[in-house]
């Protein structure tokens, strides 16, 4: 995507001057362009004419369910993070009335970096690097679950009931919502997980989200300097978090069901490794994980379903690369089906 203001749905005059109205240095005029792989917020890199740059977040086009696509909210995570041991992006703040955008927009600092949001990226990072990242995300997972979350402001950001319940809940509406087809084995999959749901044990902040794409990390030694994207993060049970991890992660010789492969190619931390490195980092064993694990890719068949439905509803949300495709959706909640025999769910 060029950048230019014909092509993204920000009025960046509108943002300049938001940006100096906060006393922000801005020369000149600003542009911007598409960046990243998500299918979700629509995110752009904004610089201006010395090359200063940030980041900004809006919701996507068109049509949007209740309660989705909430970057306000995101902000208020993110925000709260800062001086903890999680490191995020530095928010900047969040202008409600760009004309262009026509829904709010969140300012928040460019961190520089390695996104490895392509097997192109991935394919330039050596092995020892590659293995870094993935320990280090595991470490990263362990010190979201450690934060206070009364202590930074966010002990309201949900309900402290039963996290796997209300999960199944919200992503059986979602499907409902904006499901394409009939696919009846989702609905055995949604029937098996609610069979089976755990006790609650622990409440921490959850991430939701937490995966390759989603970090931005030091391409000479895989330290990891931010997490992003917290679109879906809330309070609940920290082993959904790993599970979620988990279900992005396939390792060499699988497939991926259409999902980001990155993990795949060889020099990345098993599965089994990413488990020992936040047991490790967080001191607990995460026992009954496998329930987390097919509720991680049910919930990713269900996200990707939204993006197809959100895609064929408003082509202009589309991201380049790969797009999810109903075959590789429906082999998505195959594999959460087998992978549930797998931890004897049945």
């Amino acid at each position: 995507m060029s950048p230019s203001t014909t092509d993204v749905a920000l009025d960046l005059d509108h943002l300049g001057a938001w940006l100096r109205a906060r006393g922000v240095e801005v020369e000149g005029g600003l542009e911007a362009r598409r960046v990243g792989r998500g299918h979700s917020n629509l995110t752009y890199r904004v610089t201006d004419a010395v090359g200063r740059s940030w980041v900004a977040r809006r919701p996507p086009l068109g049509h949007l369910l209740p309660s989705a696509h909430d970057v306000v909210r995101e902000a208020r995570v993110m925000a709260a993070l800062a001086g903890t041991g999680v490191p995020v992006p530095g928010i900047v703040g969040t202008c409600e009335d760009d004309p262009a955008a026509g829904a709010p927009v969140v300012v928040m600092e460019h961190v520089d970096g390695l996104v490895l949001d392509t097997l192109e990226v991935v394919a330039g990072v050596p092995h020892d690097v590659r293995r870094e990242v993935g320990l280090g995300a595991a470490r990263a997972l362990a010190a979201v679950h450690e934060v206070d979350v009364d202590a930074v402001g966010l002990g309201d950001l949900a309900r402290r009931t039963s996290y796997a319940e209300r999960q199944l809940r919200r992503w059986s509406r979602q499907w409902e919502s904006s499901r394409t087809r009939d696919l009846p084995l989702v609905d055995r999959l949604t029937g098996l997980l609610t069979a089976h749901v755990p006790e609650q044990t622990r409440l921490s902040l959850v991430h939701g989200d937490f995966h390759l794409r989603n970090v931005i990390v030091d391409p000479a030694d895989g330290r990891l300097l931010a997490a992003l994207d917290w679109e879906l993060s809330t309070l609940g049970d920290p082993l959904a978090d790993l599970g979620s991890t988990l279900a992005y992660w396939p390792e060499p010789g699988e497939d991926p069901h259409g999902m980001f492969a990155g993990s795949a190619q060889g020099g990345f931390p098993t599965r089994d490794d990413l488990v020992e490195a936040y047991a490790v980092a967080s001191g607990r064993e995460p026992v009954g994980l496998g329930f987390w694990h097919v509720l991680g890719v049910w919930k990713v068949g269900v996200i990707a379903e939204g993006v197809l439905r959100r895609v064929q509803d408003e082509p202009a949300n589309a991201t380049e690369g790969e797009m999810p495709q109903a075959d590789q959706i429906t082999g998505l909640f195959q594999h959460a089906a087998d992978l549930a025999a797998g931890y004897g769910l049945v």
